[in-house]
């Protein structure tokens, strides 16, 4: 007991007299200073000395104090702090998992997005399999069924919009030419008399426009054999996809969740079913808006006389898969074609067209069909577009209020704490 250090030390520099015989009853007063220093404040600097000689002989008890360099101790880190930090570093680990993901999602796009199409396209298709089982088709002849019915169905919806470019170009091409002097022959009269100058030069931009577009369209299969084999790639591979999900898509998922344990697996089939639900039920109100669109767009346009009829509607039925944004771009388009092709009245009429099926679908089809599915605030489908646009372009745009929605629907059932054991037990 020669030295004396640390916080020992300036507590008998202070005056406390050591206990005469050193026994227990002096340690139990000085654990008991200690413990009152500290429950002291935060904020409050404790002195902490270096330990060094006793400036007394050996022998000395109290000495007239012990000599020692002191420091201030550093306060303690707020616990806001703590905790930003905490959630700093843990987010940055996921957006790093999550750029990878996209960039190895990016790098395989030829596979990704016919899995994404496939996924889409099993939920539209699925209830029509349901149905076809419980007549008491086999699980595979009612999967093939559907399987077989959706390759003939598109197929033949691409033949048919591929000839109708391939026939229609060429009266669009002649009409545009035709209104676009009309237009010009009006524009150097009265009252305007614009330089014919330039709007020669208008006149022959646009000719060449269409001259270009023209022969790249005939020459797609030869020029673009790679985007066609592309397409056709990505086409088998969803079908291909859909229809072993048709079949086997329980047991796949149940494949999936099998090594969770017992608590989680229950959660996450939950939350599974409850996402699916919710795609599915996306998907068919989706496609019905997207139908009556297509209806009523066809009409005027058929109304009209408008050419590239049919690749307008399939556009326009595409269009509906894309809340908000999608249907005024093609809205645009078909107004232009309108224009450039039957004058400025008919593009005014489609125009009102557009507008009276925009408030139908904006008050009576989507609150009714989708609003009720979907539950998110339209704020937030403009800021999921936008995120899903920039990230994949029209794919993630289209994909991107389905994944939103169905998160919404698993997200409660993730979250909800275990059930509680049964039998009462500890």
């Amino acid at each position: 007991m020669d030295d004396m250090t640390g916080r020992w030390a300036w507590r008998g520099n202070r005056g406390t007299a050591p206990e005469p015989d050193g026994t227990a009853d002096g340690a139990a007063d000085g654990a008991a200073d200690g413990a009152a220093d500290d429950a002291a404040p935060d904020d409050t600097a404790a002195i902490e000395t270096v330990p060094g000689p006793r400036p007394g002989g050996a022998g000395g008890a109290g000495g007239a104090g012990s000599a020692g360099s002191g420091r201030l101790r550093e306060p303690p880190v707020p616990r806001l702090l703590q905790r930003t930090a905490a959630w700093s570093w843990r987010l940055l680990v996921v957006g790093l998992l999550v750029y990878v993901v996209f960039r190895v999602a990016s790098a395989l796009s030829l596979v990704v997005l016919p899995c994404i199409a496939a996924l889409l396209l099993t939920a539209l298709l699925q209830p029509l399999t349901a149905r076809l089982r419980k007549t008491g088709m086999p699980s595979l002849a009612a999967t093939w069924c559907t399987v077989l019915a959706t390759i003939v169905i598109l197929s033949g919806i691409g033949l048919l919009a591929a000839d109708r470019v391939s026939a229609d170009y060429p009266k669009l091409q002649t009409e545009v030419k035709h209104t676009a002097h009309d237009v010009q022959s009006s524009l150097a009269g009265a009252p305007l008399h614009l330089s014919s100058q330039r709007l020669d030069q208008y006149y022959d931009e646009l000719t060449r426009f269409l001259t270009q577009h023209k022969s790249l369209i005939a020459g797609t299969v030869l020029t673009g054999g790679k985007i066609f084999l592309e397409l056709l790639a990505g086409f088998v591979l969803m079908i291909f996809v859909t229809f072993f999900l048709l079949k086997d898509g329980d047991r796949i998922w149940a494949w999936l969740i099998k090594s969770m344990p017992d608590d989680a697996r229950k959660r996450t089939e939950n939350a599974g079913a409850a996402a699916w639900s919710a795609l599915v039920n996306y998907v068919r109100g989706t496609t019905a808006v997207a139908a009556i669109h297509a209806v009523f767009i066809g009409l005027a346009l058929w109304l009209l006389g408008v050419p590239l009829l049919v690749p307008l509607i399939i556009l326009v039925f595409i269009a509906a898969f894309v809340p908000l944004l999608g249907i005024l771009v093609v809205g645009a388009l078909a107004i232009l074609v309108t224009l450039g092709t039957k004058g400025w009245i008919a593009a005014v009429i489609l125009l009102g067209v557009f507008l009276l099926e925009n408030q139908i679908e904006g008050h009576l089809l989507q609150p009714l069909v989708v609003g009720r599915i979907v539950r998110l605030h339209p704020l937030a489908i403009i800021l999921v577009l936008a995120v899903g646009g920039i990230v994949a372009g029209i794919a993630g745009a289209i994909v991107a209020v389905p994944a939103a929605a169905a998160l919404s629907y698993a997200w409660p059932h993730l979250r909800r704490p275990p059930p509680p054991p049964q039998g009462g037990g500890p």
